[in-house]
C-alpha cells in the first residue's frame, strides 16, 4: 500500500499542478481574449511571423519552467515537458473559451481558427507555466534548486517585460499614445522608464541578491541591470510590434516611439520580475 501512495502522490501533485496552469492559462491570456485585435491577428497575421513567433515560444516556455514551473523539475527533459504541457493547456483554454465568446464559430476557415488558437497560446502558456508561482508562493520557492547567475537573472527581467508588455502589445490604443506624444515627449517617457526601471531594480530588494545597496552600488546596479533590461525592454517590444505587424510601413522615428511607448509597461514587468515571475533560492 505504501508503494501505491508513493507512486500515487507525485500524479496527484502534477495534477494539481496541471489544474492551476489551466486556471493561469485563463487569467494571464483572459485580456487578450477579450481583445478584437487579436481576433483579427488569428487570420491576418502573416503564416511566417506566426511561425517564428511559435518557434521562439518552446525555448522561450523551456527557460521559464527552469526558473519557476507548475511542479519542481528536475533538468532539461522535465522542463521541456512542461513546456510542450504548458502549450497544451493554453491551447486548450483558448479554444474553449474563444468558443464560449462566439469568437471561434463553425463555419469559419480551419486557417482562421488555428491562427486565432495560435497567437494566443504564449501569454496562455506563460500564464500556465507561472500559475504555480503565483498561487503555490509558499512552498514553490523552498523546493526549487538555486539558479542565480547574471544571465538568468536578464532572463527572468525580460519574462517580467513580456509578461507585462503582450497585454497591451496588440491594442489601437497603444499606437494611438505612440502617434499623439513628440519627439521630446518619447526621449522623456525613455528617460522616466530607465529610471523607473532602475529605481526598481535598486530599491528592491531582489530575491538572492545579498547586498544589493552594498556590494553592488548603484553605479554597478545602472550598468549591469538597468541598461541591461531597458535594452532587452526595447527589443522585447520590436519584435511584439513586428510580430503584430505594427512595425509595417512605419518610419524609423515612428518605430522608436513605439517601441518607446511599449517599452515603459515592459520596464514594470521587468522592474518587478522576481514579484511576477519568481527566482529560485537556495544557491548563492
Amino acid at each position: 500500500m505504501g508503494a501505491v501512495l508513493w507512486a500515487v502522490k507525485p500524479n496527484l501533485e502534477y495534477g494539481k499542478g496541471l489544474g492551476r496552469a489551466f486556471i493561469g492559462a485563463a487569467l494571464f491570456a483572459l485580456p487578450l481574449y477579450m481583445t478584437m485585435e487579436m481576433w483579427q491577428f488569428g487570420f491576418s497575421i502573416d503564416p511566417a511571423r506566426l511561425a517564428l513567433l511559435l518557434v521562439v515560444t518552446l525555448p522561450a516556455l523551456v527557460g521559464i519552467s527552469h526558473v519557476a514551473g507548475f511542479e519542481r523539475s528536475f533538468g532539461l527533459v522535465d522542463d521541456l515537458l512542461d513546456a510542450f504541457a504548458a502549450i497544451a493547456v493554453a491551447a486548450l483554454t483558448a479554444s474553449v473559451v474563444l468558443m464560449l465568446f462566439g469568437v471561434l464559430r463553425p463555419d469559419q476557415p480551419v486557417r482562421e481558427i488555428v491562427g486565432k488558437i495560435a497567437v494566443l497560446t504564449f501569454p496562455g502558456a506563460i500564464g500556465a507555466l507561472l500559475a504555480d508561482k503565483q498561487m503555490n508562493q509558499a512552498d514553490g520557492d523552498e523546493e526549487r534548486p538555486g539558479r542565480r547567475s547574471y544571465l538568468l537573472r536578464l532572463f527572468v527581467m525580460a519574462i517580467g517585460g513580456v509578461f507585462v508588455a503582450l497585454t497591451v502589445a496588440p491594442t489601437e490604443e497603444m499606437m494611438l499614445i505612440a502617434f499623439q506624444i513628440s519627439p521630446l515627449q518619447a526621449a522623456l517617457l525613455a528617460l522616466i522608464s530607465l529610471a523607473l526601471l532602475h529605481a526598481l531594480l535598486f530599491w528592491v530588494d531582489l530575491p538572492g541578491v545579498e547586498g544589493r545597496r552594498g556590494e553592488e552600488g548603484f553605479v554597478s546596479v545602472l550598468v549591469r541591470y538597468t541598461f541591461a533590461g531597458y535594452a532587452l525592454c526595447v527589443l522585447i517590444s520590436l519584435y511584439l510590434l513586428w510580430t503584430f505587424g505594427r512595425a509595417d510601413s512605419v518610419d524609423l522615428r515612428e518605430l522608436a516611439e513605439f517601441a518607446v511607448v511599449l517599452a515603459f509597461p515592459a520596464v514594470l514587468g521587468a522592474g518587478l520580475a522576481h514579484f511576477v515571475v519568481g527566482e529560485r533560492h537556495g544557491e548563492g
